[in-house]
Order: C-alpha cells, then sequence, then structure tokens
C-alpha cells in the first residue's frame, strides 16, 4: 500500500485575497503535498499575480507550487513544476522550457499507452481520470480504479488520481493505489470549509 497524499488543484476563476486566505485555511487542515493553480483562459498577468501571492503561501508550508499549462509562466515566476495535458506542449517541450529540476506531471485521461509513453519520457507523475463525474472541467475520459493498480504494480513513477473525488468516494481511489488525489471542488466547495476538507481527506487517507 502507497502513502497517498493530497494535490489541491485551484478553481479557475477566483478573487485573489478571498483564495489567499481559503488556501492558507486549507494548508492548515492537514498534510497537503502540492497546489496546482488551474487558472484556465485568464490573462498572462492574472496567473502570474496569483502564482506571485499564492505560491509564497505554499513554500511556507513546505507544499509544491504547480502551474498548469504553462511551461513559460512556470519558468517565469519559478513554480516547482508544471501539468501538461495531452493537448498542451509535449513533455520535451515543456522540459525544454522549465529545465531538468522542475516536476513534469502528464495527464495520461484512462489510457495505459499515453502513461508509458509518458513514462518513458521522464514525466515526474502521471495523471489518470476523471475517477468520477465532475463539474470542474470538461470529461473527456472515464477511468477505473484499477489502472491505479496496474501502474503501481508495474511502474516507480508516482500517479495522481483526478476527477470528481470527494470525502466520500475517496477511500476507492486510496485502497487502488494512487500515490496522490487530486481535488478542487471537494475541497473548495466543502460545507464546512476547506481546512476541514482536508482533514477529513487526510483522515480517509490514514484509516
Amino acid at each position: 500500500m502507497t502513502d497517498t497524499r493530497l494535490y489541491l488543484i485551484t478553481p479557475s476563476n477566483f478573487k485573489l485575497d478571498e483564495f489567499s486566505e481559503l488556501l492558507t485555511q486549507a494548508l492548515e487542515g492537514g498534510d497537503v503535498a502540492s497546489v496546482q493553480l488551474r487558472m484556465k483562459y485568464c490573462y498572462d498577468e492574472d496567473i502570474i499575480a496569483a502564482a506571485k501571492t499564492l505560491m509564497p503561501i505554499c513554500h511556507a508550508k513546505n507544499v509544491a507550487f504547480i502551474i498548469n499549462d504553462r511551461a513559460d509562466i512556470a519558468r517565469k515566476v519559478n513554480a516547482d513544476g508544471v501539468h501538461i495535458g495531452q493537448e498542451d506542449i509535449t513533455y520535451q517541450e515543456a522540459r525544454d522550457i522549465v529545465g531538468d529540476n522542475q516536476i513534469i506531471g502528464v495527464t495520461c485521461k484512462d489510457s495505459k499507452h499515453l502513461s508509458m509513453t509518458a513514462g518513458e519520457q521522464g514525466a515526474d507523475y502521471v495523471a489518470f481520470g476523471s475517477f468520477f463525474p465532475t463539474a470542474t472541467k470538461i470529461t473527456t475520459s472515464t477511468a477505473k480504479p484499477e489502472i491505479l493498480t496496474w501502474w503501481q504494480d508495474l511502474f516507480e513513477i508516482p500517479c495522481v488520481a483526478i476527477g470528481g473525488i470527494t470525502i466520500d468516494n475517496a477511500d476507492t481511489i486510496v485502497e487502488a493505489g494512487a500515490d496522490f488525489i487530486a481535488v478542487c471542488a471537494g475541497v473548495w466547495e466543502y460545507p464546512e470549509g476547506p481546512r476541514a476538507a482536508v482533514r477529513k481527506f487526510n483522515d480517509v487517507i490514514t484509516q
């Protein structure tokens, strides 16, 4: 059994001052491995401003800060890494931009082939999903928990599970062998607040 950790994903749109407080609360709730800034269809200057505000909050808690899609911005703000999808730039293009020492994660949907290719190219983690219905992004693939077990049995590179994961369904993903569970709405829209959500996710992980 792997030691699963939380991987938080920001909403696509937020008021920076308000979200800074929510992020602070979330990181006070318990163990979080990383935070991905996922600002789709936003101006570059807004993404950069958000990164410069939120990254220090993460680093103060030893939490990695990842930029979604934009390797160029990740390099500009010296983020810990970048996450790329299948419709974004290639792994090698991202590596050329961010350098050898930054994290690169690759979306692999529900595909064993895409995940093996990403691993062979040098990805630092592969992400599978969506495992459950989600309103955060358009779902183009549905993954089954068994793909996490398959990956865990064969490869050393960490795997991330993403898509509709909540406190109520995370146990099946943890049991299947996810190294990280990526959560967006399950934390930021949790009725009791993000601090309580992170605490309860960690309870599920350690039970």
